[in-house]
């Protein structure tokens, strides 16, 4: 949530900072106004409740009492406000930072690099879907019969090929060399803390779900078991970040990385008929998310990090991608900024979304009240950053289709066919 002292002092800056992302600035006025309310409710109550105190001692107990009802009603009045000032300051979402593009639309998104070149076939390139069938990897018939659209098996070496990927993100990501010469390449003075491996629960809480900030908008996406109060989680992000919720770090602890794998579950509302062939956007489906906490003055540096890892693995597997600096109106609630990495899928001869990393600043943390504990014993909020190792399904479908071979086979790039035990699919 924002700071409401921001929103007190600087409402204009607010107004201007959400207008950008296309959400009316107007919910700004609508807290401010609840807010206003609520101090005056407040006080008011502060001073009959002092008032009753008084008539008690002097043991006026007839004034005493009938203060007393009035107070009650008072108590009942400032919660529904305040029930009302909560729920309006979460509606406004994180204003941007100053660096990130403005811009209407994902239309307005910048192109920063293309990285490696598109390959080139002599055939017409298949698409992931043909080739999987093919060679017996993906069944999305039988899949159907059993949980409906847009679920699959994932069959044979393509299995063998997902835990290929999460071992060599494993690996990477917990290569404390390996960041110091990110670091180095990318002029970031970060530390040099490897991410700790995390297998976070897939159903959440709704204080923790809420406290990420995506029931407010994109709400619809979530699966939600009503009876139990229970959430299943969109990426393995919405669990890691509340697990050190209401908790104080100390200073020389951060930063804090994880690793997280887990099954992701969306609901994807709203895209029926749209991308809905084969795996790329479908109800499950299992990805390794990294996950930081760091001092609000190095959340800068640690996304650029973030954003290095992200680049290294993708030229690991030698796939031309692109990278997106995300204007204001496509950064979502909780992201003050957003890169995003595209890679070329021939068989659809277009770019396609595989990460993703936002720096959401203390707008996380604020929600989920963790700290951190300065020398001088002052605490303040971390900062909270997340971004993609592997998204597993549209990575496989990068590989099928940039490493299909004219003969429908699929050629397994150089840095996994240790972990697959074989050079071809096919």
């Amino acid at each position: 949530m924002i700071d409401v002292k921001l929103l007190r002092e600087s409402p204009d800056k607010v107004k201007s900072g959400i207008a950008t992302k296309n959400v009316d600035p107007k919910l700004v006025d609508e807290f401010l106004d609840l807010d206003e309310k609520w101090r005056k409710l407040q006080a008011a109550l502060d001073n009959s409740r002092a008032k009753q105190k008084k008539l008690t001692q002097e043991r006026k107990d007839k004034e005493a009492k009938q203060l007393k009802e009035e107070i009650k009603a008072k108590e009942s009045e400032l919660a529904e406000v305040e029930r009302k000032r909560e729920s309006a300051l979460l509606l406004i979402p994180n204003p941007p930072l100053s660096e990130v593009p403005l811009g209407r639309n994902e239309n307005d998104n910048v192109v920063v690099r293309e990285v490696g070149e598109k390959p080139k076939f002599d055939f017409p390139p298949r698409d992931h879907l043909v080739l999987a069938k093919k060679l017996n990897l993906v069944d999305t018939e039988r899949a159907a019969k059993i949980s409906g659209s847009r679920f699959s098996f994932l069959l044979g070496d393509l299995v063998r090929l997902e835990f290929a990927l999460a071992e060599l993100a494993i690996k990477t990501l917990t290569d404390k060399s390996l960041i110091s010469k990110l670091a180095r390449k990318n002029h970031l003075d970060v530390s040099d803390v490897p991410f700790t491996l995390v297998i976070p629960p897939v159903l959440i809480g709704k204080r923790a779900m809420a406290g990420m900030g995506y029931l407010e908008r994109g709400g619809e996406e979530v699966y939600y078991f009503p009876k139990d109060e229970l959430y299943l989680v969109g990426t393995a992000e919405q669990a890691i970040g509340p697990m050190h919720m209401d908790e104080v770090f100390e200073e020389k602890e951060l930063p804090v990385r994880y690793l997280g794998f887990s099954s992701c579950f969306r609901r994807e509302a709203g895209s029926y008929g749209k991308d809905t062939r084969g795996i790329l956007r479908v109800h499950q489906f299992d990805k390794l998310e990294m996950f930081s906490f760091t001092k609000p003055e190095l959340s800068r540096a640690e996304h650029r990090l973030m954003l290095a890892f992200q680049e290294h693995l993708v030229q690991l597997l030698k796939l031309p991608y692109r990278v997106l600096n995300m204007c204001t109106a496509d950064l979502g609630d909780p992201a003050a900024a957003k890169f995003d990495i595209e890679i070329w899928m021939p068989g659809q001869g277009r770019y396609r979304e595989t990460h993703s990393t936002s720096n959401t600043t203390d707008f996380q943390a604020r929600r989920l009240n963790v700290k951190y504990r300065l020398k001088n014993l002052k605490s303040e909020f971390v900062h909270m950053l997340n971004g993609t190792a592997f998204a597993i399904g549209r990575t496989l479908i990068a590989i099928i289709e940039n490493y299909q071979t004219k003969e429908g086979k699929i050629k397994i790039p150089k840095v996994l066919q240790k972990y697959v035990g074989k050079k071809v699919v096919g």
